[in-house]
């Protein structure tokens, strides 16, 4: 097993993947987290390198999403008349773009290259910011995502030998796609921490949703009340997740990092800071090699501060994946080509301070509540004591 970390970028085409100007899902997010890896000198050519992708082909695509919705996708962004919004497309959330298809698979791709690199011992631990688009469903795009990479890296390391994977979502929103994609499927764990479907979209994400027969108990679900801050969240993570993974015992471990969860966000309504990212952070390292012998395959996600919060958010976590200390003042060559870019003042640290617990408008009654359903529904199956 090789010990290197790679950065899985998408290429020239990077831009590619824009739903417009006007759309919260900002393609510079990525490009400006690449950016800021870069300044940090975390990429050493070796150890810790950078690749590029390739785009993954419709035989992959095949893998978690239909033939006609590929079609769709494909035919929708050429120009095509058709009835496109039964596949989800239209004014809002999923509008249609130019080269969607092309774009869209080259994100996938990404997650591809980075499952390869693991799964082949190319490198140990792989990051895809670009990836995490875990709202697509298998013949219906959702919540700014066309294709489901997540779902397709995990379908592609199974059907190459992984007979075991645990994907663990610490996005804000529920991870609905993977859920359905492997409700049914006894090797897949999903895990995901969430605000709680009641009061965000997509709506799902419930206790209940345990899974389908032999796969009952393996698919799981946090909900958390809204104004969870960072005490409450981690306690949750704590509680739920290391105990499971580690039980579950996967041949690769696959996270998706949104950090829409982050107390400035504007479109949900957690409180985190990147004080949680980092303890995250540290402990999806530590379950990696605990339970999946160091395999980890880590993809970006959701998180609309796309210049405050998301470059810091997944530069914590890559460089915790390289094993890299960083300073916590952010490079100033870094601060100033992203002001520039914004238009507003950037952030000096990567670290932010801790609030106030009584700024905090958590419901620790709730919270514990929601915890102790997860515990009493699913531990159970895995041999572990609610």
């Amino acid at each position: 097993m090789s010990e290197g970390v790679e950065l899985v970028w998408y290429g020239d085409d990077a831009p590619a993947y824009d739903l417009g100007p006007e759309h919260p899902l900002r393609p510079a997010r990525v490009s400006l987290t690449r950016r800021l890896i870069h300044a940090y000198g975390i990429l050493d050519g070796e150890r810790v390198r950078e690749v590029t992708a390739r785009s993954a082909s419709d035989e992959e695509l095949l893998l978690v999403h239909s033939e006609r919705y590929v079609e769709a996708v494909r035919r929708a962004g050429e120009g095509d008349a058709g009835d496109w919004g039964r596949y989800g497309f239209g004014p809002g959330d999923n509008p249609i773009f130019p080269r969607m298809h092309e774009a869209s698979a080259r994100v996938a791709g990404a997650s591809l290259v980075a499952a390869e690199a693991v799964l082949r011992g190319r490198a140990e631990h792989s990051f895809n910011p670009a990836g995490g688009l875990h709202h697509a469903m298998r013949e219906r795009a959702s919540g700014f995502c066309v294709y489901d990479d997540p779902a397709l890296a995990i379908a592609w390391l199974l059907a190459n030998g992984a007979d075991r994977v645990a994907y663990v979502d610490v996005d804000v929103h529920h991870g609905d796609g993977p859920q359905a994609i492997f409700y049914g499927d006894p090797r897949v764990l999903t895990i995901s921490l969430h605000q709680s479907g009641r009061t965000l979209f997509p709506g799902t994400g419930f206790v209940h949703e345990n899974g389908a027969g032999e796969a009952r108990g393996t698919k799981v679900n946090v909900p958390l009340p809204p104004f969870t801050g960072d005490r409450g969240w981690l306690q949750a993570f704590e509680e739920v997740v290391p105990p499971l993974v580690t039980a579950w015992r996967p041949d690769v471990l696959v996270t998706q990092l949104g950090c829409d969860t982050h107390a400035s966000d504007p479109l949900a309504n957690l409180e985190l800071t990147t004080a949680a990212y980092r303890r995250t952070a540290t402990w999806l390292h530590d379950l990696a090699h605990e339970a999946a012998r160091g395999r980890w395959v880590a993809t970006g996600g959701g998180g609309y501060q796309w210049f405050r919060v998301v470059p810091r958010a997944w530069t914590i976590h890559f460089g915790e994946q390289a094993g890299v200390e960083l300073p916590d003042e952010l490079p100033e060559e870094w601060r100033a080509e992203a002001e520039a870019e914004a238009g507003f003042p950037a952030p000096r640290t990567l670290s932010e301070p801790e609030r106030d617990p009584r700024e905090v408008r958590e419901d620790p009654r709730a919270l514990r509540e929601a915890v102790a359903d997860v515990k009493r529904t699913i531990f159970p199956a895995h041999g572990l004591a609610p």
